[in-house]
This record gives structure tokens, sequence and C-alpha cells, in this order.
């Protein structure tokens, strides 16, 4: 035996002895003890144990004997201002010890992809950063080769690396000792593969005593050191990821970043270590030649070394994830600022505030076309044009966008030219959100949706969810009030915000209140009136054809179909008693969760000839929606007080509603009265009470004034009682409002009402005056 083997048989015993000793103190069984024992008798035992007692514990909670090593590290780290491109090497090193295996010669190995082109490319820009660092990587193999070979223990030989390296940063240090056992590793494995083939490579590995013929020796190297060697390259991978964060958001000043940052030191003393301890392993085969057998302590010692990096990967994994959401934030945060900032800013066209919005990035085409369905098309299109963006989550109402499609397709349809095209004054471009924009692309049912809501839109949408970045998203939220319900922002063609939401003023008047400004807004309402007109304009041809001077009119509302069928025949009966026209009409109702019970109720209504019904849904919403945007428009332009006849009518209907079945009468375009249920007592009561007025006094006031004098007297009057949901669309809610009937200031309360439950609102939250 030569004198070299005789060196490893020695320190072989060393390091036995300790590392039973180890293992008696954490199994405390008798055959450890027996081990450590036998072990005993044969040397001395090695100063410094192998893992302390910490290796065991998750993340990086620091034990008293790694926080005295972190001390002794730091005093060896002296970085100059040398910055060395680690990312390219850490590549190729990368691609060695992943080739570097048993079965490299095999089918497994020819399942790792070629170089690629840029790959070469990669490698020919690497020769000038390993001609500064080779002497580095050369000089640390051999001083970790020399020590573990002379007896030297793993912790010395690891501070003997930070010694030479100390002019590197702490992630330069990994990356070349990975890169120095690469080098002893892959010379190794490229021996035994090639000792068959080649008469160079079988007389090399006779010369390094590479036990080329001993497959049991081999396949225990291969196997027990593949976990360690992998969990080594996924610690250096984020300690090299840390190192590339940019220093403008993450600094020490921070100190729980500061406090987590700090923990990479001790992170690169333990991948280093192991890395010693992989090379010792080797050097010890190549010793011991034939004769080197697999042990159990092998595998006891690679196995703790290899939980214990995996406990440093999480920690280091985890503070990358909150490396990465601090800069997001950070830099969401910039952009919101930018973003406000640009919106204040005057500009000769829209484009960098739609660019801003719709942020293509590479995505040369981030638009749509509605009207060719496939075309993509870019903002250009968009370029000094007055520009409304609906934006919505994917929970937008079919109603409500079949109604918004049908005004939108007038429109266009009334603005056609000679030449066949439409010369629309604006463009219409759906905004979808999704937040978090995470939960989109990973979710194959929001996709189909997205595309299911878009396929029919004859105007522009937007791409994807995924080009309205996070800190756009936000500043909907915090300049525009979005609150995932639909809302239709107007910028003129300069990018000037010319309403916040102008999709109350297209449920009222459609595109007539073009350019959709508070100047428009407030145009139209000085042209209004409290009239059936205003009431129901736009929705039905059928009761708008009612409207003339010798027509009553009933629209009446609420879900008890038993009180529907006692009013709709006791009224009919008045009328023809009285010989006069009344046509009536079921609206439905306005909560939207009775959206189900609603239309059961309308389809008896029609099949029972109660009367007039809508037989689409979205005429009934659209009815509801446009009664509520009436309310809102006069609340933004500070018309809410009891002076204002629409106002007060508009409370009326939607405070009856909320109590039950309600009534509107009028006489042509004239409204009469908007009463409450009580009016289904009223009509009954014609035979006995008020018919023998109607010769003198007229059907509507005959039956005005016995309701009011007779039946509320005996009922009461309800107070008004209505809700105010919260959303974009409601924008502000008045601070205060007196009661439409006893003019008192009403209290406020607020409730919230889930969205499944059907007896509630359809809103996640509503006040309740």
């Amino acid at each position: 035996m030569t004198h070299r083997t005789h060196t490893i048989n020695s320190q072989n015993s060393h390091f036995f002895s300790a590392l039973f000793t180890r293992m008696e103190s954490l199994t405390k069984s008798q055959q450890a003890q027996q081990l450590a024992g036998h072990s005993s008798r044969a040397g001395k035992t090695q100063t410094t144990e192998m893992v302390p007692a910490a290796a065991t514990t998750a993340g990086l909670t620091m034990s008293s004997d790694e926080s005295m090593i972190l001390k002794l590290i730091q005093q060896t780290h002296s970085p100059d201002a040398r910055e060395v491109q680690v990312r390219g090497l850490l590549s190729l090193v990368e691609d060695i010890l992943d080739r570097a295996t048993l079965d490299s010669d095999d089918s497994n190995a020819s399942m790792l992809p070629l170089p690629t082109e840029d790959h070469k490319l990669m490698q020919s820009s690497m020769m000038s950063v390993l001609d500064s660092v080779s002497y580095a990587i050369d000089r640390v193999a051999c001083e970790i080769a020399y020590k573990s070979l002379t007896g030297s223990d793993a912790h010395e030989i690891t501070m003997s690396v930070f010694e030479h390296l100390s002019s590197f940063h702490w992630h330069g240090k990994l990356v070349l000792t990975l890169a120095a056992f690469a080098l002893n590793y892959g010379e190794f494995w490229l021996l035994v593969h090639f000792h068959s083939k080649n008469q160079l490579a079988k007389s090399l590995a006779m010369l390094k005593l590479v036990p080329v013929q001993n497959r049991v020796t081999l396949e225990s190297v291969s196997h027990g050191l593949n976990d360690l060697i992998r969990e080594m390259k996924s610690v250096t991978a984020c300690v090299v990821e840390l190192s590339e964060l940019p220093d403008r958001y993450i600094t020490l000043d921070d100190p729980h970043l500061s406090r987590i940052i700090s923990t990479i030191p001790i992170a690169v003393y333990w991948t280093i270590r192991s890395i010693v301890a992989c090379i010792s392993q080797i050097n010890m085969i190549t010793a011991m030649g034939h004769e080197m057998m697999n042990t159990q302590m092998d595998s006891w010692e690679t196995s703790m070394l290899a939980n214990k990096l995996k406990n440093i990967h999480d920690h280091l994994a985890e503070t990358l994830r909150l490396c990465y959401r601090h800069i997001e934030k950070q830099r969401n945060s910039e952009s919101l600022k930018m973003l406000h900032s640009l919106f204040d800013t005057t500009h000769i066209d829209n484009m960098k505030i739609l660019t801003a919005l719709i942020h293509p990035k590479n995505h040369s085409t981030p638009l749509q076309d509605g009207s060719t369905k496939r075309k993509k098309v870019h903002l250009d299109v968009l370029r000094r044009k007055t520009v409304l963006l609906l934006i919505s989550d994917l929970n937008i109402l079919e109603d409500e966008l079949s109604i918004f499609e049908q005004i939108y397709t007038e429109s266009r349809s009334n603005l056609l030219g000679i030449d066949g095209k439409s010369h629309m004054p604006y463009e219409v471009v759906w905004v979808p959100i999704v937040d978090p924009i995470e939960d989109f692309e990973r979710s194959p049912s929001l996709q189909k949706k997205f595309e299911a809501l878009r396929a029919p839109m004859p105007w522009y949408t937007v791409d994807s969810p995924k080009l309205i970045e996070r800190h756009a998203v936000e500043f909907m939220r915090e300049r525009w009030h979005f609150m995932n319900k639909p809302i239709l922002v107007v910028l003129d063609p300069q990018g000037n915000e010319a309403s916040l939401n102008a999709l109350h003023m297209i449920w009222i008047w459609g595109t007539e209140a073009f350019p959709f400004t508070r100047a428009r807004e407030e145009e139209l309402w000085r042209r209004e009136t409290l009239t059936l007109n205003l009431v129901v304009d736009g929705i039905d041809s059928v009761i708008f054809n009612w409207i003339n001077p010798e027509n009553y009119i009933f629209l009446y509302g609420g879900d008890d179909l038993d009180w529907i069928r006692r009013f709709t025949m006791a009224a009919k009966a008045t009328a023809k008693d009285s010989n006069v026209k009344l046509e009536m009409a079921y609206v439905g109702k306005r909560n939207h969760s009775h959206m189900e019970q609603i239309r059961r109720i309308s389809e008896a209504v029609r099949a029972e000839n109660l009367s007039h019904s809508w037989a689409e849904p979205a005429l009934m919403w659209f009815f509801w929606a446009r009664l509520e945007s009436m309310l809102y428009s006069k609340i933004q332009l500070g018309k809410a007080d009891d002076h204002d006849e629409v106002m007060q009518g508009i409370k009326k209907i939607l405070s009856y509603d909320k109590l039950g079945g309600w009534a509107l009468l009028s006489k042509g375009p004239e409204i009469v009265m908007i009463t409450h249920g009580a009016i289904e007592r009223t009509v009954t009561v014609y035979h006995r009470t008020w018919k023998t007025h109607v010769p003198t006094k007229g059907y509507t006031k005959a039956m005005y004034d016995h309701h009011h004098d007779e039946i509320l007297l005996e009922t009461g009057k309800p107070c008004s009682h209505f809700d105010f949901h919260i959303n974009a669309r409601s924008g502000r809610i008045p601070e205060k409002m007196n009661c439409f009937d006893c003019h008192r200031p009403m209290e406020k309360y607020m409730s919230f009402a889930c969205c499944h439950d059907d007896k509630l609102l359809d809103q996640d939250q509503n006040y309740n005056f």
C-alpha cells in the first residue's frame, strides 16, 4: 500500500470516529454506541463536527456555533471593485454537473439538450471571464484536494477557501468554488465514461486510481452525491439571483430586507462546505482505488448536508419571493405616480395616455377590432379620437352588454356616410380587468369566459387582460373608483378625462349625451321633466306608442303574483266601468337576485293576459338601470334636494319597489301619482267608494283623492327606504337626504349583502337609507 493510501486510511479512521460519535448522540442506539467505541480506538477524533446541531433546523435559524462561524467568514470578506459575470460561468458549471453522472453515456444523457447557437455564443463570451478567474478556480480546486488528502477537517478546508477568495463577493465565492468542484467531478466521470473507448482515458484512469471496474462503488458515488449536488446547484442559483436584484429597490436601509439578506454568508458557507465534502469523497475513492467500499457513514453525511442545504434553499427561495414582491410593489408605486402625473399633463393627442393604460410592451397590436372579429390592430386607430373605455371584470351582466351593444349598434348605423363607412365621433374599447392577473393565467375557465364575452362585441377590445398591468388597475381604482362593476371612462382626443363614468348618461340619453361632459349632462337635464316619456324612453316602443293624452297608463312592479292578479283585474274593471282606456305594463323588480322569480311572474302575467310585460329580461334590467342612473346623475350634479321633481319621483319608485308592490299612474305623458302596494285596495273598493266621483272629478282625480284621503289614512304613508350600491357607478353618496313623504332627515345605515342571497341585494356592499 502506498504512503498516499496509508494517509487516507488514517484520515478515514478519524472521520468515522467523529461521525459515529455524532450518530451516538442523535440515535442513542446500542449499535451506534458500539460503532463509536470501535472507531474511537482506531485513532484520535476530529475536533470539529461535520454537521452542527443546527443543521436539521428549518430555514436559516442559526445556532451559536453558526453565529461564530458567521463572524469568522465575515472577517475574511474583503471584496474589491471587481465584478465577475458569474451567470454565464454558472450555466457552464451546471451543464457539466448535469452531464457528469453514471448514465451520461446512455439514453438518459442523450435526453439532455445539445448546445444551441446561443449557448455556443455564450461559451465564446465566457472566455474573457475565464481568463480572469481560471487561476482562482484552479487554486481552490487544488487547495480542497490537497487538504482533504492531508487530514484537514471540513471546516478548516472551507475557511481556507474563504481566505483564498476573500476579494470576491459572496456569489462570486460560491460560483468559483462550485466551478472548482465541477473541474474535479467532471474529470472523474469523463475518465469513467471513456476508459473503455479511449486508451488515453484508460491509462489516465489507472494512474488516478479511478475504480472504473467497480460498479458498486461508482453507483454509490453517483447516487449518494446526486441529491447533495442538486441542492448545491439550487442554493448557488438562488444566491446568484439575489445578487442580481436591482440595488435601486433592494437596499439595506429596509430592516426586514437587511435581516433576511444578511443570512446569505451562512448559506454560502454551508454550500462550500458541502462542496468540500463531495470533493473529499471523490479523492478518497481515487486514493483507495478498488479497496474503497460503500459505507453507511458516506450516505449519512451527504444526507445530512443535503437536508441542511434544502432548508437553506427553501429559505432563500422565500427570500427571493419577498424581494420580488417588494420590487414589484416599488415599481408599481413609481408607475402609479407616473400615470397620475401623465393624466395631469397636457398632450397633443391621446397616444401616451392610452399606451400607459393599455401597456403593449412588445405587443405591437394590443387591440382586437370587433367589427372584423379577428383582426388585431395598433393603438394608432384611436389617435386623436374620443375614446370610451368600458372597464369591467369578467362578471359583467349579459343584459348590460346586450343593451350597451344595441345603443352602440344603433348609433353606428345612424352615422353611416354615403361611402358606407361609419363616421362615429368616438370609439369604444373594452378593458377587461382580472385582479390578480395570476388567476387568469392559471385558470382555463377564466380564459374561456374572457373569449366568450369578447366574441360578440362589435367594438375594440384589449387583446388580453394581461396587457393591463397592476399599477394601471390600481390607478383605475384610485382615480376612477373602479370597483369591478362596469364603468365608462371618457377620454377626449387629447387624452383628458371628459367623464369618469358616463355609463349613467348612456343609459338615460344614449349617444345623444356625446361628448359626455358635465356641461352636456346639465344641458340635457334642463330639457327634462318628470314624465312617462323620461321614465320609459328608449326601452319599449309598445309603451311609448301608448303615450297620448287620451290614454291612462299603469306601470307597476313587485314580486307577489297574487297581489299582481288582484291589482290588475281590479284596475281593469275600474277602467271598463269608467269607460276609459287603460293600458298596464309589468316592469319587474330592481333586485336582480330575484331574476328567476321575476321571469316566472312575467311569464304568468303574459300567459294570464293580466297586462303587457317584457319577455326579454334585459329590458327589465335596463328600466331599473336607467332609474338608478338618473338618481346617481342628479346626485353628482348636486341636484339631490327636495325641490327637484325628477329626483323626488325617482326616489319614490326605488323606495316603494323595496317595500313590495307599487304602481305609477299617468294620463298620457303626465304622471298623476306614484304609490306603493296600497293602490290595490284603492282600485278594489272602486264600486263602493270613489266610483260616484268619476263623472265629476274624472278618473284619475277621483282615484287620487280616494287613495290619499281615505286609503293612506288607514294604511299610513310608508317613509322612504332605498339603497345606494357602493361602486364606481354610484359615485358620491349624499351626506344627508330628507324623506320624500314626511320631509324629515333620513337616518343612514350600513349593511352588507351577499350576491348569492336571493333575499338580499345583488351587490357585495350597499348603504341602506
